[in-house]
């Protein structure tokens, strides 16, 4: 059985966490040259995840009970892909700045990850 392609499992997450309090969107990151010679770059961050979005979570009573929404990213992988060094400060600079980052191999992996 050939193995699933980050592509697919990239549309699998997008699918399981949109049905719950989670958005996510794709976010390609990269460059190009223009046909006039100038360099167009595009994305958030070198490094930054493959699907960007929120989490919705509910604030404590003692925070007068409202909603907000908690910046999610997440870096999808195939079972044996590397997360190379600009990802991984990525993923480490969301989650200590209060937000939610994570690496999924599978829609599974996306899915605990944010319960």
């Amino acid at each position: 059985m050939p193995e699933t392609s980050e592509q697919e499992i990239q549309n699998q997450i997008i699918l399981a966490l949109s049905q719950g309090n989670s958005r996510l969107f794709r976010n390609n990151v990269g460059g190009a040259k223009l046909a006039d010679g100038r360099w167009l770059n595009f994305g958030l961050h070198k490094g930054s995840s493959d699907l960007i979005g929120w989490k919705t979570i509910e604030i404590t009573p003692d925070m007068v009970g409202k909603k907000i929404a908690q910046f999610l990213s997440v870096e999808v992988k195939k079972p044996k892909g590397r997360v190379s060094k600009d990802q991984q400060n990525w993923i480490d600079a969301v989650n200590a700045q209060g937000g939610c980052a994570f690496i999924a191999r599978s829609k599974e992996d996306a899915v605990n990850a944010t319960i």
